[in-house]
């Protein structure tokens, strides 16, 4: 990894995603961008948006398997779905940030004619492992059940494999980005999600568009 992406290689961002969605009790104390930072030991935009983005997919992951109960009323799983709608936009909000933020390390690096044109963003990668992360945590959990058949233990450690896999390929991908971009000879965009339907200037539900 190149200089000037050198902290922010896979393999720091990977032991940072396990760190934390081991600890239940990070989330709630790692509010807002002080305490994502002082969470990642780092004073960097990059590192706060890495998590702050980590932070809203373990609350996301939390929320998702609560609103899937049947045992409670539908007040209980709209407050759920209210709260996925929520940290779904603070999760993209921090994945353009940490776009922005990589790219601010980049604005001295002309980028080559021949460049390639990656359509996924780095920002958006950080994000796809840290979902890989918690899949791995929650999936390891699945194998150490007794509770269980030996059929669901055996299927989730193939599923674990799997994940792992995915992981590793993914963060190779996403080291050979950075180290391309770091040279010009490749790039990415900052792409905005434009959520239309959390706002109520253009969701015509919440402006009294439709009935």
């Amino acid at each position: 990894m190149t200089i000037v992406f050198a902290d922010v290689a896979s393999q720091a961002i990977c032991a940072f995603h396990d760190r934390h969605v081991a600890d239940k009790d990070w989330p709630q104390w790692a509010q807002g961008a002080q305490g994502a930072q002082a969470s990642a030991s780092a004073d960097d935009a990059v590192w706060a948006s890495v998590a702050a983005n980590h932070r809203c997919n373990i609350r996301l992951w939390d929320e998702e398997d609560q609103a899937r109960r049947t045992d409670v009323g539908t007040n209980a799983i709209a407050a759920n779905k209210r709260a996925i709608d929520r940290f779904n936009q603070k999760r993209n909000d921090a994945i353009e940030k940490m776009d922005e933020a990589l790219l601010a390390r980049l604005a001295s690096v002309p980028i080559m004619p021949d460049a390639w044109h990656n359509s996924e963003s780095a920002g958006a990668i950080i994000d796809r492992l840290s979902i890989l992360s918690l899949k791995r945590f929650h999936m390891d959990a699945q194998t150490r059940r007794s509770d269980v058949s030996a059929e669901h233990v055996s299927v989730c450690r193939e599923k674990l494999r799997q994940i792992e896999v995915q992981r590793s390929d993914l963060a190779s991908c996403f080291d050979r980005l950075l180290s391309l971009a770091s040279e010009g000879r490749a790039f990415w965009r900052v792409y905005r999600q434009f959520k239309m339907y959390n706002s109520p200037e253009t969701n015509p539900y919440l402006y009294g568009g439709k009935q």
